[in-house]
């Protein structure tokens, strides 16, 4: 069966408004708020998305059924798992936009989907093919750089990768959708948000109306854009969400280099190109699976034209009074 074109430009549509969100209102936000905690930050990211949450799954008609998971054990522990992977990856990129380091933010979400491979390797067993071997081997050749020329590990690049593709994959195995999935890891994370606003020094809510206003509107800025991708990528192929996820690093790096003013030396330009280089051959692996899959589909279903003409014939068939023959 072919795509339909207006369900895949509503799947681009709401895919790129989530990508344009977290690539480019996100940072921008965050800078906004660099005189405040990134410790405060995520714990009102996490309050205020609750009830957005909740909201939209009694609108959804699904707040009930979503709720009585909490009671599998299953599915409530996996859920604190994925919680936490992901208040560590919201953290450590607060930290890197408000401490003035975007560009190993950028560096973390580029190589993302390279790890991506490397875990399904290693946890799923998936044996990646020889570009995407190459391609993980680039990276690390890239990340490799990075070290020895910065003299120590890109931390928040290696921290946001492995927690967002540990997120990815743990997040498979919890049999709910992306709504009542963020719903369950907010619930789970409210408590120890709430608790850390205790030990903050400084609270900043409350004191300034527009710092208050910007804290509270932290928890939708976190929700809608994981509502708009997962509800695009439902409409989209595998290969296109794959290429698209680099507009949020793309975007991260523009804006960081020519609009925050971070430095970019020589040696990371040799790095991000080796990343780039990698990225390019991993692409390349996508679109060969986006044609294997057409390929397989057009031969698992016969074509329109061929169920006609079958029907036609049998038809005809039916119509045609019985030979001398078959009386004889």
């Amino acid at each position: 069966m072919q795509p339909d074109p207006t369900e895949t430009r509503r799947g681009l549509l709401l895919a790129i408004s989530a990508y344009g969100l977290w690539g480019i209102v996100l940072p921008f936000y965050m800078k906004a708020l660099d005189h405040v905690s990134p410790v405060e930050i995520v714990a009102h990211r996490i309050i205020w998305a609750l009830p957005f949450a909740a909201i939209l799954l009694m609108y959804q008609g699904r707040f009930a059924r979503t709720v009585r998971y909490l009671a599998d054990m299953r599915t409530t522990a996996l859920a604190l798992l994925t919680a936490a992977l992901i208040s560590i990856n919201w953290g450590v990129y607060v930290y890197a936009i408000v401490a003035g380091q975007t560009v190993d933010a950028a560096l973390g979400y580029y190589i993302n989907p390279l790890l991506n491979v490397l875990l399904a390797a290693l946890v799923l067993k998936e044996r990646p093919s020889r570009l995407q071997a190459i391609a993980v081997g680039l990276a690390t050749v890239g990340v490799a750089i990075m070290t020895v020329k910065a003299g120590g590990l890109p931390w928040i690049s290696l921290v946001l990768a492995c927690t967002f593709g540990s997120y990815g994959l743990v997040r498979k195995m919890v049999k709910v959708d992306a709504s009542e999935g963020f719903f369950l890891e907010v619930v789970l994370l409210t408590p120890f948000a709430v608790a850390a606003l205790f030990i903050v020094p400084v609270s900043h809510f409350g004191v300034i109306p527009y710092e208050t206003v910007m804290l509270m509107g932290a928890g939708p800025l976190t929700a809608v854009p994981l509502i708009l991708f997962a509800a695009g990528a439902r409409l989209l192929n595998f290969a296109t969400v794959g290429i698209l996820q680099y507009l949020v690093p793309t975007c991260l790096f523009l804006i960081a280099v020519f609009i925050f003013g971070e430095p970019f030396s020589v040696w990371q330009l040799v790095a991000f190109a080796f990343i780039w280089t990698a990225l390019g051959l991993y692409t390349v692996t996508l679109l060969r699976q986006a044609r294997v899959e057409r390929q397989r589909r057009r031969r698992r279903q016969p074509s329109a034209a061929q169920t006609s003409a079958q029907m036609d014939g049998q038809a005809a068939a039916l119509d045609q009074p019985p030979s001398d023959q078959a009386i004889r």
